[in-house]
């Protein structure tokens, strides 16, 4: 088991953002690319925007034992559908692996439990084999695997 810890993102947190999705390795199975200056600087201002509107909904910093930033978590509410979340996470490569990924799940979905939401959805790419284990084992199955923003991608889901 791994101890971390979780803060939300403010505005003074954009170097840690950007380290993170400039990483071509980390985003290799989210967006197959990094992301450029400018979409991260536009991407992050939406981050801030919705951590300030919602008390457990949001993007977090993920820290470890030894105080290290070695992640993001987010559980973002889905605004079409009230009682429904997505989950998500990403780790810097260093630390796959080491069940950081699975930690962060569970912190995530313990405070999804502590919220009106009763379904938590995550999407992969089908070929991020560690991390769809990571949902399996969280409880999540399989919906359907199909195109999303023209990438390829895996729904999962569960109820809470």
């Amino acid at each position: 088991m791994c101890n971390i810890t979780l803060r939300k993102f403010d505005s003074t947190d954009f170097n840690h953002y950007y380290l993170l999705v400039s990483n071509e390795q980390v985003m290799s199975m989210i967006t197959e690319h990094s992301i450029p200056l400018e979409e991260a600087q536009e991407k992050f201002k939406k981050i801030i925007k919705r951590n300030e509107k919602y008390e457990t909904f949001g993007s977090y910093k993920v820290y470890n034992d030894a105080n290290e930033f070695i992640g993001l978590g987010s559980l973002i509410l889905n605004e079409e559908i009230d009682d429904e979340a997505e989950l998500g996470y990403m780790l810097f490569p260093q630390y796959w692996g080491k069940g950081y990924g699975s930690e962060i799940a569970a912190v995530l979905i313990n405070k999804a439990k502590n919220t009106h939401v009763n379904r938590l959805t995550a999407i992969i790419d089908p070929k991020n084999i560690p991390s769809r284990k990571i949902l399996l084992n969280s409880g999540f199955h399989s919906e359907k695997v199909c195109e999303i923003g023209g990438l390829p991608g895996e729904i999962l889901s569960r109820a809470i």
